[in-house]
């Protein structure tokens, strides 16, 4: 039996053949790649994940037969792309369980998701010596746009300080978040160490001392349910790219009450009701928020991700992937050299580690040669990579449609790897 805190999973492996409700390999073209005639093993899903079939039919066919730009034109293709990017509005908040479409803001991405809040409801509501609460184990995306406003305001950024396991400190959470503190922003799964946090129990904390909180739930939304209502957060962001969708589409959740009071950030046509040269009237929720011609086809493409991702069984796939955490954890851990950074007892399919003696870039590469694709580097954590005391880690993260055999891959590179070095 494996370590139940490494993500445990009964001795037998739940195989993707064993229930009609896994999806078929054939479904994701990308997994046929192959590089030195062999069939490349892809583990770099939590940078972006491969496409199903009908996510990249649904753009195609955005692009070949209903090209229009959306909410300007009476003639019929523009009709028909504003029902499809307007139906993609309507998946998406069934998806994350918004009350509705008005709270669903379509951005390029978590990132600029979290910079618009920060830029939009910081720069509205927070005032000098206002404390913004972040954890040790945040992506850049959720730093970053913090220490800038802090700059700009005279705020002040706390972070709440992680173990050796990488999980957050509970007792240091709660010295921390104080009356000072008009804002928490933490991440549900952490993209380096595959931590899942008790978000729901720390917005339940801050809920009781009327803290706002942001959920940064880029790592999250593919690997189980998210819905907003039951974690009562009150903004959260996430990446299309990240969830089967395309790149270049993310979205903002905000509910109704603080959107409405929080000032546009990009000025432009589609945001605006009327223009003077005297005065602007901004548009109604969400369209205040979204200036510009939006990526159409992206926005579709993710709604056809969400609408797979329907077709499939979360029980499913929450226990494949926890079968394929602690397979991989016992692999891995078997090889003499090998340290995992990140050990949760909460845990998604994420394996970060180091091999003594081999710097992750070179054995990232050296894995590449058999045609094992991990991501190496500080994932965009460089202070997660400086509390566990490593430049970098090799970054093996899962997904549904990989199997034992992906990791069985991933350790016989490792050995040749360290033959290399030997």
């Amino acid at each position: 039996m494996s370590d139940p805190a490494l993500g445990s999973s009964t001795d037998r492996a739940v195989d993707s053949s064993d229930r009609p409700d896994a999806p078929p390999r054939e479904d994701f073209p990308n997994l046929a790649a192959e590089f030195k005639g062999r069939p490349i093993v892809y583990l770099d899903n939590a940078a972006t994940t491969f496409k199903p079939r009908t996510v990249i039919e649904a753009v195609t066919r955005h692009y070949s037969s209903q090209t229009a730009n959306v909410h300007r034109g009476v003639h019929h293709l523009s009709e028909q792309a504003t029902a499809a990017y307007e139906g993609a509005r309507e998946k998406v908040r069934a998806f994350i369980g918004a009350d509705e479409t008005a709270e669903i803001v379509f951005t390029r991405g978590s990132t600029e998701s979290i910079n618009m809040v920060a830029r939009s409801y910081g720069q509205r509501f927070l005032r000098p010596g206002d404390e913004i609460l972040i954890s040790g184990m945040e992506h850049h995306s959720n730093i970053v746009p913090w220490q800038m406003l802090c700059e700009e305001k005279g705020c002040v950024l706390r972070v709440i300080p992680i173990n050796d396991r990488g999980e957050i400190i509970w007792e240091e959470f709660e010295r921390l978040l104080t009356e000072k503190v008009k804002l928490l922003s933490v991440v549900y799964i952490s993209n380096s160490l595959g931590t899942v946090n008790p978000v729901r129990k720390m917005i339940q904390a801050a809920r009781a001392m009327n803290i706002p909180v942001l959920v940064d739930a880029a790592q999250a939304v593919n690997h189980r349910p998210v819905n907003v209502r039951d974690l009562d957060c009150d903004f959260l962001v996430f990446s299309g790219h990240k969830l089967f969708g395309p790149t270049g589409v993310g979205v903002l959740y905000g509910k109704r009450a603080l959107l409405e009071e929080m000032p546009p950030v990009y000025g432009g046509g589609d945001m605006i009701l009327s223009v003077s040269f005297e005065q602007t009237t901004y548009n109604a929720l969400p369209y205040k928020f979204e200036a510009g011609t939006p990526h159409i086809a992206g926005v579709i493409g993710l709604g056809a991700a969400i609408d797979y991702l329907n077709g499939l069984s979360w029980d499913w796939i929450t226990a494949y992937e926890r079968d394929l955490l602690a397979y991989g954890t016992r692999r891995l851990t078997e090889i003499d050299g090998v340290r995992l950074i990140g050990t949760a007892k909460e845990k998604a399919a994420v394996l970060s580690f180091v091999v003594e003696g081999i710097h992750p870039h070179d054995l990232g590469t050296l894995l590449n040669e058999e045609s094992v694709a991990v991501r190496t580097g500080h994932h965009c954590t460089q202070p997660v990579m400086k509390h566990f005391g490593v430049p970098a880690t090799a970054r093996a993260s899962l997904a549904f449609y990989n199997t034992r055999q992906d990791l069985d891959r991933l350790v016989e590179a490792i050995e040749k790897a360290k033959d290399v070095f030997r």
